[in-house]
This record gives C-alpha cells, structure tokens and sequence, in this order.
C-alpha cells in the first residue's frame, strides 16, 4: 500500500505542474502557440475524465479533481496540505488506489504525446519560417504583377509571425537551416567546414534495458492519438479562415481520439511475462522499423539542402555520415542468457528486417518507374544487365517479359525484387539454425545478393540511366541512402563480454594446442599481447575443427564449461565458412 501511495501522491504533484505552466502564461499576453497548447490539453484532460467517468464512475473524477486542487499551482504543498492528502489517500482501498495511479500514470502520458505534438509543431513552423527567410526576395521593378506583389505580401506577413513564434519557442535555434548561416556570419572558412563534413562520423548505439519495455500495443496507441492530433490540427486550421470554431469533422476526430483512450485504459501497460533477449531485440528493432529507417535520408536532405543555401559549392556528407550500433542480443557482459546462439539469431533478425524494409521499396519503384521505351532512352549498359538477368532467372523474364516489354526499369526492379525476395528467404533459413546444412540446397550467387554492396550497385545502375536521360527519382535516392547507412546489417552488433571469458577461452586453446610453454593465463598483459600480434599475422587458424572440452561442468569449471559452449560454435564457424547473404 505504501508505494501505491507515493505513486498517486507523485501524481497529483505532477499534474499541477501542466496547469502552473499554463496558468503562470495566463498573466502575459497569449501568443498562437500558448493558446494551442491550452486548446490540446484541454480537449485531452476532457476526453480523460470523460473516459474515466464512463469506465468508473464520477466518484473517481471526484477523487482526482480533488487530489489535483489540493496542491498549489506551483506544484507545491504546505505541511498541513501533504498530510491532508495522505490523509484521503490512505482511506483508499487497493482497488480505488489502483485505479487513481492508473488513472494518473494515463493522464501524464497524454499529456506528453500533446506536449511532443506541441513541440514538434513548432518545429515544423521553424523550418517553415526558416526556409521562407532563405528565398529570393523580388522587386516591382523585376516585373512582378501586382498579384505577385500582393502574394509576397501575405508571405512576408505570415513570415515574420513564424519567425516571431519561432523565437519565443526556441532562442537558441539549432537545426540545420541555422546552423550554416550563423557560422557564416562567423566568417568561419568553408575549407574548415568542408573538411568537418568530410570526417562526420555518427553511431548511434542501442542498448536494452528491461525496465524500460513498453509493450508495441501501447506504442501503436500512441502513434494513432499522435496522428489524430495531426488531423485535428489539419481541420482546424482549415476552419479558421471561415471563421468555424467546429465541424463533423472535428466532432469526427474527437470521438476517435476518446475511443482511443478507452481502449488505452482497457489495456495491461506491461507485459504478463518476463521478456527474453529475443523480445528485447524486438522491441529495438522497433525503433528502426516505424522511426529511423525513413528518418535517415530526411535528415540527409535536410542537412544537403541547408549547406546549399548558405554555402553552394561546398560538398554535402556521406549519406553513411550516421550509422547505428547495437548491444541488444550481443552484450554477454553480466547476461548470462546472451549465448552465441542468441546473437546468431540477433543478426539474422536484423538482417530479415531490413531485407523487408528494402522489399518494400523496390515495390514502390516498380510502380513508380513506369518509363516506356516509347518515350524515354535506356542506356546500353541497363540492356546488358536485362540480358544478364535473363540468363540468370529465366522464370522471371518468362512471367514478366511480356507484361513489361516496353517498360526496361520496371523488369530490372522485378529482377532486383526476385534476388532480395531470395536473399530474404535464406536470411530466414539462417535464423532458424539452417547454416550447417549442406550448400546443396543453397540457391545460386547469381540470384541472391550475397552484400548490399551488390544490391547498391544495381540501384547506382538504374539511378546512372535515369539521371542520363535527364531524369531524377526521390524514392530511389532515399532508397540508396538507406542501403549505404543500413546495408545488409541494420546496425552494427557490439560483442561485450568480460575479459577473463576471452582469456579463459585462449587458455584452454593455448593448453590443448601445447604453442606455449606456460598456461595464457600466466603470462602478463605485454607478454599477452605480444603473442596475439604475432599469431594474427599467421596464416593458420587458431582453432581446430575438433576441440574436446567436459560435457558436464563442475563448479571447478563453470569458465570451462561456458568456453566450451562458445568455442564449439567459434570451431563449426571457421571449419566451414559460412555468409549471411
């Protein structure tokens, strides 16, 4: 009971901090975005006890109406308030004190997807205001008309509002429309600039933490109210030159928005198990599937189309200029469930994701490069490799030859989609442990990518034609973007383990090979390192197809045991050479 009161109490601490907020703006004129914000957490909070009236009665609203009113504005209570409020929180039963903490805990949840929202509405007028500063500015005298005029005049109104909403939002701006500007007037030299664009090298690294997991049924909650949200925006903006405070419309997005949250309250906020690595590596590549992938050549464009304004002839970045790491599934660093066999499957998982991430793409393309022969030139080099694909999967010419005989860019993209579809298939055979099986079943290199290197250079192939014959695709650009940051891997998988593991393991190598006249473990870190340079630059592998180590571990030799576990794997590994592709 006691920490089911300090949750509620923390709550209804909290939950006056919003309305300070708002409350202490109250006392300055409003700007639009002020009153925005105002707009959303109202409809919010209404919906909330609208909810929560219907599910559990108006007792409870009561309740929290109450528990909320008896703190300050500021958020804070006097000795005597506090002790009132624990007070009424203590003559709750289990069920009231569950249902107020739960209550609270979805209260400060919507509140921050609207205060995300809010956010990022703001930063969509930034860039907005932003992009409008860096246009060409036109005179009378240049031969605008006098509808020009009038135009340029509405621009110039709305931008100086942005600009004025975009400073009371944001003084220190930071992206990337402002960035180049102000190292400009720094007189900043562009030689130093370029070489710093040349060296960019982000990773961003994943790690897990079980704490931490919110179930994907929530986050799908609330990436819906999210986009509700967007909507309501949409429509309202839409009214307000009619001067409509409301539509069906409106009506529409508001009932959708409350079935949202009673859904929401309906639903276990955690899992009812205890997640395993796999289920943690789930719920990462989560992030990269509904948010990074496509962010990724957002940010490249962002970044190329601001250094042009400013700085014109300077070269952009790499599209690879930020790449990603990972701990999930290969941190065995304290984590005993972390096995050889785990972080296999980790990069096999990755790797199956990005390939439907890719699938996925090139079937946008064959819709949208539908360029006939008719009308558009092709180059002979995409004609040789149409005629190197034909011989390589016939099948495929013979479904689809006739169907785009005059469409050369989409019958590349079939081929392109049949080895990916392939390559695809195999990744999966090699999550489900199928890489020692014979290479009999193994389909030909010449149907499936064995890197993204092969996949890139088939893209680069079709971008050369295109860009040739005076054509340009977004889809296609953004598309190679993603395979140079992301490739065949998604993101690079971080090997942690202890130290004594690593050298426990060369010991018991080192004793059953007899290369050292004394045991690993006994030499000292120079000794140790000379050694390991000096086998590295051997041609003969360390370890041997077959090495013996004890079945059953003992407590004498729980190390032993678990480096025979992960030497067996390393031994299978190197007897036979194996590819994820």
């Amino acid at each position: 009971m006691t920490s089911m009161r300090s949750s509620s109490d923390d709550a209804f601490r909290s939950s006056t901090v919003v309305e300070s907020k708002v409350s202490q703006e109250s006392t300055t004129p409003a700007s639009a975005s002020d009153l925005f914000l105002r707009h959303r957490l109202g409809i919010v909070e209404e919906l909330w006890e609208l909810v929560l009236q219907q599910e559990c009665g108006q007792p409870l609203v009561d309740l929290l109406r109450q528990m909320r009113s008896m703190c300050s504005p500021e958020g804070q209570a006097s000795e005597s308030i506090e002790s009132g409020v624990l007070k009424l929180i203590e003559k709750l039963d289990l069920n009231e004190a569950i249902r107020a903490a739960r209550s609270f805990a979805l209260y400060f949840q919507l509140i921050n997807i609207v205060e995300q929202h809010y956010e990022q509405r703001g930063q969509r007028q930034n860039r907005a205001a932003e992009e409008l500063a860096n246009l060409p500015i036109y005179h009378a005298e240049a031969g605008l008309s006098d509808a020009e005029e009038q135009s340029r005049g509405l621009h110039a109104g709305f931008l100086e509002k942005s600009l004025q909403e975009a400073d009371s939002q944001r003084r220190d701006a930071s992206t990337f429309q402002t960035i180049f500007p102000k190292l400009h007037r720094l007189n900043v030299p562009p030689r130093q600039i370029q070489d710093l664009i040349d060296n960019l090298d982000i990773r961003l690294v994943f790690t897990a933490h079980p704490t931490e997991i919110v179930r994907h049924t929530i986050r799908d909650k609330q990436r819906r109210i999210s986009k509700i949200l967007r909507q309501l925006d949409q429509v309202e903006e839409g009214l307000q030159p009619l001067g409509f405070a409301s539509s069906w419309e409106v009506e529409m997005l508001r009932e959708q928005l409350m079935e949202e949250i009673r859904l929401w309250w309906r639903t276990d906020e955690l899992h009812q198990f205890k997640p395993t690595v796999l289920d943690e590596v789930d719920y990462t590549l989560h992030y990269f599937q509904e948010v990074l992938f496509d962010a990724i050549p957002q940010l490249y464009h962002r970044f190329r189309t601001a250094l042009k304004l400013t700085y014109p002839n300077l070269r952009p970045p790499n599209y690879d200029f930020c790449k990603f790491g990972s701990w999930v599934g290969s941190d065995r660093d304290g984590n005993p469930s972390v096995t050889p066999d785990i972080t296999w499957k980790t990069a096999c998982y990755q790797r199956n994701l990005v390939l439907e991430k890719y699938i996925q793409s090139v079937k946008r393309l064959i819709n949208l490069l539908s360029l006939s022969l008719h009308w558009s030139d092709v180059l002979p080099d995409l004609l040789e490799s149409l005629e190197q694909d034909q011989v390589q999967m016939p099948e495929v010419y013979e479904q689809l030859a006739i169907r785009y005989r005059q469409e050369p860019y989409r019958l590349k993209l079939a081929y392109v989609l049949k080895r990916l579809e392939n390559s695809r298939d195999r990744s999966i055979n090699l999550y489900n442990g199928d890489y020692l099986q014979s290479d009999a079943a193994d389909l030909s290199s010449s149907v499936i990518y064995r890197s993204g290197i092969e996949f890139l250079a088939e893209l680069r192939l079709i971008q050369h034609n295109l860009e040739e014959t005076g054509l340009s695709c977004r889809d296609l650009e953004n598309l190679i973007c993603q395979v140079e940051v992301y490739g065949f891997n998604l993101a690079h998988l971080d090997i942690r383990q202890e130290s004594s593991r690593h050298s426990d393991t060369l010991a018991e190598i080192v004793d059953y090979l007899q290369i050292l006249p004394c045991s690993y473990n006994d030499l000292s870190e120079d000794q140790r390192s000379l050694w390991l340079t000096t086998e590295l630059q051997t041609r003969r592998p360390l370890i041997p197809t077959e090495l013996p180590f004890p079945k059953k571990p003992t407590r004498s030799s729980k190390p032993s045991a678990w480096c025979a576990n992960s030497t067996k794997s390393l031994a299978q590994i190197f007897a036979k050479p194996i590819s994820l592709a």
